[in-house]
């Protein structure tokens, strides 16, 4: 072989190498989340991107996320169980992931409310405080990640212009209905690699 024979076959393994480095093989999770939560959400491998979840209210940025779970209120009475996303009234809300819509409520709590079931049933995402629902939803009706679904409002125990959506997240087991569940903080899956800074 030439030496220009040799250049031209080094040059195909140098770039060989670096396509073969981008692959990967193998279970993945998503950026930022560990491999065990990965295991442990079954939508995290379905769902790439910085976080496993849409945010739920268009337009958000996700550097203005910050965690809330677990925060007093009632006076201390109880924890936070989600994530406030502060927004103008009117704001749309869509859907975090894909499901159906599993029951629309109103709540003394969270005023005009909405849970959406995933489609495997281990999930429930629930959306409080809204102003109202999108046109065509109702129970029943199938959802993908990024539908619009309702309206930021301050419905509930929100006050008087403190619009806002609150949105949690429950691990659901078989036979659990809507309103059960354990609740998950939504933070990490929503703000993927943001969690860790």
């Amino acid at each position: 072989m030439t030496r220009l024979g040799w250049i031209i076959f080094g040059i195909i393994l140098v770039a060989a190498g670096l396509f073969a480095s981008m692959l990967s093989f193998g279970p993945t999770s998503p950026v930022g989340i560990s491999p065990r939560m990965a295991d442990a959400l079954p939508f995290a491998r379905e769902r790439p991107g910085p976080g496993m979840l849409v945010i739920p209210v268009a337009g958000y940025p996700q550097g203005a996320l910050r965690s809330s779970w677990g925060e007093a209120r009632d006076g201390g009475e109880r924890g936070h169980h989600g994530i406030d996303l502060m927004a103008a009234a009117g704001t749309s809300v869509v859907a975090a992931a894909g499901g159906r819509v599993e029951k629309l409520f109103e709540s003394g709590d969270g005023g005009t409310t909405l849970y959406v079931r995933s489609p495997d049933a281990a999930w429930s995402y629930y959306y409080a405080h809204l102003a109202g629902y999108a046109p065509g939803v109702r129970e029943g009706a199938r959802v993908r990640a990024g539908d619009p679904i309702g309206y930021v409002g301050d419905s509930g125990n929100a006050g008087p212009g403190n619009t806002h959506l609150h949105f949690g997240v429950s691990r659901m087991r078989a036979g659990e209905r809507w309103w059960q569940g354990e609740a998950v903080d939504p933070y990490p899956l929503l703000a993927g690699t943001a969690a860790g800074r």
